[in-house]
């Protein structure tokens, strides 16, 4: 049996997907990317062809970016342990200036490259840029770990009113001229907070939040923020989702209407959530 679409059938998906459409119309998105899905070309291509097809439709999507494994790699080459302590890389002033150098250097450009070979337009910022992301030290036993203190969003919207998508690396800085690491998924949960952002997807390694962490066919589609702690007091939030869902919990708390937890492995996971009825991950909301 073949399963080629028809026109007909294209033409009914496109017209599904229009009320969706016409929700995040000139409305902000914000999508944390890293994980799984930045580890294949094939799953890249997936991720910045939805985001490039969202910005041709006319929603404002802001993309912020983690790095993790690249970090990783470059620290192995040089000799250099990575040390983490509650999911949190301790970050020393030679492993801040590495994390600068991969974040807003070699993966943010590629990211930028990749959405122009994609028929995009895109800007790489960091926190460092027009004074984004000010930080102070979150611990001082994970050095030049930053908590963040203040977003100034006005680059991130010059961005967007010149037509652009922004790709956003997480590295923050002090009044003193230090840089920090700024954990994506509290970056982008401020991020979207600030820019009073209609929803944020945040991409990971599982289908979402799960009852049985064994059994993705115990996905739970929505959580109210109120149920959240007590999700993680018995156990069905744990170990490193739990800082994941308090970043969901922060984003609405600063106004966000959604967040998404999706499956960053699924190809086009987030038009799958985004134009369609049944989505595909777990929505937080208030």
């Amino acid at each position: 049996m073949s399963t080629e679409l028809d026109n007909a059938q294209r033409a009914e998906i496109i017209i599904h997907a229009l009320p969706y459409i016409q929700q995040y119309y000139n409305k902000i998105i914000v999508v944390k990317y890293g994980g799984s899905a930045m580890l294949t070309d094939e799953l890249k291509h997936a991720v910045m062809g939805d985001i490039v097809l969202l910005s041709l439709i006319g929603v404002k999507v802001v993309l912020v970016h983690g790095g993790g494994p690249e970090i990783n790699e470059l620290l192995g080459k040089i000799g250099k342990q990575s040390e983490f302590i509650d999911g949190l890389r301790v970050t020393d002033e030679e492993t801040a200036e590495i994390v600068q150098m991969v974040l807003a250097g070699k993966i943010s450009k590629n990211l930028c490259k990749l959405i122009g070979s994609i028929g995009g337009k895109a800007i790489g910022l960091s926190g460092l840029d027009g004074g984004m992301i000010e930080c102070k030290i979150q611990d001082e036993k994970l050095g030049f770990v930053g908590d963040i203190v203040k977003v100034n969003a006005e680059p991130i919207l010059d961005v967007l009113t010149a037509g652009y998508i922004p790709v956003i690396s997480t590295v923050g800085f002090d009044s003193e001229g230090n840089s920090y690491n700024v954990n994506a998924d509290t970056a982008a949960a401020a991020i979207a907070g600030e820019l009073e952002a209609e929803s944020l997807i945040s991409m990971t390694d599982t289908p979402g939040i799960l009852r049985d962490k064994d059994d993705p066919t115990t996905l739970i589609h929505q959580i109210h923020v109120g149920e959240a702690p007590s999700l993680i007091s018995d156990g069905t939030i744990s170990g490193g989702m739990i800082p994941k869902v308090n970043c969901c919990i922060e984003a609405i708390a600063r106004g966000v209407k959604k967040v998404f937890v999706l499956d960053g492995r699924v190809p086009h996971a987030i038009l799958i959530e985004t134009l369609t009825d049944e989505g595909l991950g777990t929505m937080f909301y208030k």
